[in-house]
């Protein structure tokens, strides 16, 4: 079941979201040759404890870390360590929020200096890809219509849309129904296309690859990493859909 959020709910979750936007922002600045993931980590957790909030994914189902931080071929769950960015590195780091018992969640992809002109056109679409899903997002909306907008662009663009991972609802839990689909066809894992009204709270994220969809899990039992390693790229924000459109709320 969605569970409808409302106008003093949403505030709360944006609240949180705005302590997520100021942590990518901190990231885009971070993200650069010689510096390792840890790095990265410890200085996201302290902007978002500094600002009274919780990093959400750090013991979720027994995830060590504040942020989810994948490089390369990595495509979401990266565990934070000693790795160091190289300078051509594409870095996609996933965080989340809980203030208040509320939780926000965004992702964005950044290059340590140039990473090549592929690597940047795959960046570019799958940022694309979801300025063009939140567009469309109004009362009324399906979930295929989102898919759809994703995938078409996407594939238009020659990149692969991942099939096993997608969006989700997003309030007192981190992860809620709705499942929010990057692609809409028959091998759709997801169960119904239902029609998203006001009040629905959603994390839309498309994760795209350079070559092959298809992706797998590492032996750390978390980093998703695409199986012909492949580049990819993953972007997400926090949306609410209102009575006039669509609000996002991982804005710092």
């Amino acid at each position: 079941m969605i569970r409808l959020k409302t106008r003093r709910e949403i505030d709360a979750i944006r609240k949180a979201g705005r302590i997520v936007g100021e942590a990518l922002k901190l990231v885009e600045n971070l993200v650069q040759s010689g510096v390792t993931t840890a790095d990265i980590d410890r200085q996201v957790e302290e902007l978002i404890c500094a600002r009274g909030a919780r990093p959400a994914f750090k013991g979720h189902r027994g995830f060590p870390n504040c942020c989810c931080i994948s490089v390369n071929e990595q495509l979401v769950h990266g565990i934070p360590g000693p790795r160091v960015v190289k300078a051509g590195d594409i870095v996609s780091v996933d965080v989340g929020a809980e203030l208040d018992k509320w939780f926000s969640d965004a992702a964005v992809t950044v290059a340590a200096g140039d990473p090549g002109e592929d690597a940047k056109r795959l960046m570019r679409v799958t940022k694309a890809s979801l300025d063009k899903a939140i567009a469309i997002v109004k009362p009324g909306v399906r979930l295929s219509d989102i898919g759809r907008t994703i995938q078409q662009y996407v594939e238009s663009n020659g990149f692969g849309v991942v099939r096993t991972m997608v969006g989700h609802g997003i309030g007192r839990q981190l992860w809620e129904e709705p499942q929010v689909p990057n692609f809409w066809d028959e091998d759709s894992h997801v169960p119904d296309d239902r029609i998203l009204q006001t009040g629905t709270v959603i994390a839309i994220e498309p994760m795209v690859t350079m070559g092959d969809y298809e992706v797998e899990t590492l032996s750390d039992h978390w980093t998703v990493v695409t199986r012909d390693r492949s580049l990819c790229a993953h972007y997400e924000h926090t949306v609410a859909l209102t009575e006039t459109g669509v609000e996002v709320l991982t804005l710092p």
